[in-house]
């Protein structure tokens, strides 16, 4: 279970930590199932991070634009 406070670098630590298990000889057979399906989760935290992140984003520079939108109308009012 992935805990809801886990931060984004924390994922990709952790992700990191897992290729490199996966990728050495030193995992055991039956722990790879088990390494695949944290990874997986991870993943899935990384992702929902990046799509608040960017919703975040275009809601601030949707605010911006309107803002400056109404600073020029009332530079040319």
């Amino acid at each position: 279970m992935i805990k809801k406070s886990l931060k984004y670098n924390e994922a990709i630590e952790e992700l990191n930590a897992i290729l490199a298990d996966l990728e050495s000889e030193r995992i055991d057979v039956d722990e790879i199932s088990i390494k695949v399906k944290r990874a997986i989760e991870l993943i899935k935290v990384c992702r929902g991070k990046i799509e608040n992140t960017e919703l975040e984003v275009r809601k601030i520079v949707k605010e911006f634009d309107k803002d400056l939108e109404k600073g020029e109308a009332r530079q040319e009012g």
